[in-house]
C-alpha cells in the first residue's frame, strides 16, 4: 500500500521501491514525526476538521505507535517506504476511520520539512553542548598549565614563545565561533512548515500558527512554496558542522605533531591511543588522525547537498530526499569526534620541559631585541635589520647570539638579559597576547564565554511531544 495508490492502476515496481525508499535512514525521524503528527491532529481539532473523539482516537494511536517504536516491537511492512508512511499505516490500523484522517490537510512535503527542522533544532543543540564540553577540557588544561610555555609557530617554524594556556585557548576561541554558528543556524531554521501542504496550502481551515506554537517553533512559514522546498537550513547546518570539523582537524593535526618523538610535547594515555599490528613499540594517535580525516567527509557532505540544491525548480522535488543521509552522518561523525578529542586531551600528559627547551632558543627572543631598540628610539626597520644580522651571524658559525648582543654597542648586557630562558614569554603584555597578564584576563573571559554558551544552548527547548 502506498499513500498515492488511488491514481495508479498498478503497484510500483520492486526496483522503484528499492531505489526510492528512505526508511533505512529516515526512521531516526520517528520521534519528530510523532511530535509533528500530534500537533497537526490537535490543530485539526481546533479547526473543527476533526471532532473530539477523532482527535482522542488518533492521539491514542500515536501514543501506541510511540511505545512500539521505543520498545522495538513496531512491525514494519513491505510497503513502508519511509517512516512517515509506516507511522500513518499503523495509526490507521489502530484507529480505523479516524486514523485515516491523520493526513488531512497535510502533505509529506510539509511533514518531512517539519520533521527535519525539529530534528535539526534538537541535534544542533546537542552538538553545541558537545563543543562546549571540549572547550571546557581546553579551559581546564589551560588553567592547569600555569606558566608553562612552548614555541609559537608560523609556517611551522619556531617564532615566539607563548604560554601553553594561550595556545590551548586559541583552539577554544575557534570552537566558540562554531557554537555561535550552530546557535545561529538553529535560530534561522526555527520556522514551522506545517500547513504549507504539498506546495500551496489548503482550502481547509488549518491553524499553522497554533501548530507552530504547539511544536515550540518561533514562527510559521510565510510562503508555502518556499516552506516545502527550502533546505537552506540543511546547507547551513552542514556548513557549521564542516567548519567545526576543520577546527577539529587542525587540533588533531597538532596532537599528531606534538605526540611524535620529533616534538615530544604530548604523551597520550593508553586508553586514547592505539598500537601497531606489527611494530611492538608503537603508540599511535589514531583519534587525532581520524578527527583530521573526517573533515574531508564533512566538506564532501556540504558540497553534495549544495550540488543537489543548485538546480531545483520550485517547489518540492524528490531530489530533496538526498538531504538526510549527509546531514545525519555529519552530526554523527562530529559528535563522535568531539567526544573522542575531549577524552584524549583530558587524559594526555603535557611534557612542558620539552616545550620549554624548544622555546628557549635565543632566536625566539629576536623580536624582543628589536623592540628593545625601538624603545630606545631606533626605527623598527633599522632594528629589524640589525637583529637579523646578528641572528645570521650565529647561523654562519660566528659568535653566539647572546655574546653578539652583549658586545653590540646598540644593545649590550641589558638586551642580552632578554635572551635568558623564560624571559621573552613574560614580555607579551598587549590585550589578547600570549604573556601572563593578558592570559590571566583571557582565562576569565573564556570562563564567562562558556557560561554564556551554555545559556544560549539551553534557550532552544525541545519540541512538545
Amino acid at each position: 500500500m502506498t499513500l498515492w495508490q488511488g491514481r495508479f492502476s498498478a503497484g510500483p515496481a520492486e526496483q522503484l521501491l528499492a531505489f526510492t525508499a528512505s526508511l533505512a535512514f529516515d526512521r531516526r525521524l520517528a520521534s519528530d514525526d510523532l511530535a509533528g503528527s500530534r500537533a497537526h491532529v490537535r490543530g485539526l481539532g481546533r479547526a473543527g476538521v476533526l471532532d473530539d473523539a477523532e482527535v482522542e482516537a488518533i492521539l491514542a494511536a500515536l501514543d501506541q505507535v510511540d511505545q512500539e517504536l521505543t520498545g522495538a516491537t513496531f512491525a514494519f511492512a513491505p510497503g513502508d517506504e519511509d517512516i512517515h508512511t509506516a507511522i500513518e499505516r499503523r495509526v490507521t490500523e489502530l484507529a480505523g476511520s479516524a486514523g485515516a484522517k491523520l493526513h488531512t490537510g497535510r502533505s509529506r512535503n510539509d511533514q518531512v520539512a517539519t520533521d527535519l527542522r525539529l530534528w535539526c533544532k534538537r541535534e544542533l543543540t546537542e552538538v553545541g553542548r558537545a563543543v562546549v564540553d571540549l572547550q571546557q577540557v581546553l579551559f581546564d588544561r589551560a588553567t592547569e598549565a600555569g606558566d608553562a610555555y612552548l614555541p609559537g609557530y608560523t609556517h611551522l617554524q619556531r617564532a615566539q614563545p607563548v604560554l601553553l594556556a594561550h595556545h590551548l585557548l586559541a583552539h577554544g576561541w575557534a570552537l566558540a565561533r562554531d557554537v555561535d554558528r550552530l546557535v545561529d543556524a538553529r535560530r534561522r531554521l526555527d520556522v514551522c512548515p506545517l500547513g504549507a501542504g504539498a506546495l500551496a496550502g489548503s482550502s481547509l481551515p488549518l491553524d499553522p500558527d497554533g501548530v507552530a506554537a504547539d511544536l515550540g517553533f518561533a514562527a510559521r512559514f510565510d510562503n508555502s512554496l518556499d516552506a516545502v522546498s527550502d533546505r537552506d537550513f540543511v546547507a547551513e547546518a552542514l556548513f557549521a558542522l564542516a567548519l567545526l570539523g576543520v577546527h577539529l582537524s587542525r587540533l588533531g593535526e597538532e596532537v599528531v605533531l606534538w605526540s611524535s618523538d620529533e616534538f615530544g610535547f604530548l604523551g597520550l594515555h593508553d586508553a586514547w591511543s592505539t598500537g601497531s599490528s606489527m611494530l611492538p613499540q608503537k603508540k599511535n594517535p589514531d583519534v587525532a588522525e581520524l578527527a583530521r580525516a573526517k573533515a574531508g567527509r564533512l566538506v564532501g557532505h556540504l558540497t553534495g547537498v549544495l550540488t543537489v540544491l543548485k538546480g531545483l525548480p520550485l517547489a518540492y522535488n524528490r531530489d530533496l530526499q538526498e538531504d538526510k543521509e549527509p546531514l545525519f552522518d555529519a552530526v554523527d561523525q562530529v559528535t563522535l569526534a568531539l567526544g573522542a578529542l575531549a577524552g584524549l586531551l583530558a587524559s594526555a600528559t603535557f611534557h612542558t620541559h620539552r616545550m620549554q627547551e624548544a622555546a628557549d632558543g635565543p632566536a625566539a627572543a629576536a623580536v624582543d631585541l628589536a623592540e628593545h631598540l625601538v624603545a630606545a628610539g631606533m626605527p623598527f626597520r633599522s632594528a629589524h635589520s640589525l637583529v637579523g644580522g646578528l641572528v645570521r651571524g650565529e647561523g654562519e658559525g660566528q659568535r653566539s647570539l647572546a655574546n653578539a648582543v652583549e658586545v653590540d654597542p646598540a644593545l649590550g648586557p641589558a638586551a642580552a638579559a632578554l635572551l635568558a630562558p623564560g624571559v621573552a614569554v613574560t614580555r607579551r603584555t598587549t590585550p589578547g597576547g600570549a604573556g601572563p597578564g593578558p592570559v590571566a584576563l583571557q582565562l576569565e573571559r573564556f570562563a564567562e564565554r562558556l557560561a554564556a554558551e551554555r545559556e544560549q544552548l539551553a534557550a532552544g527547548g525541545p519540541a512538545r511531544a
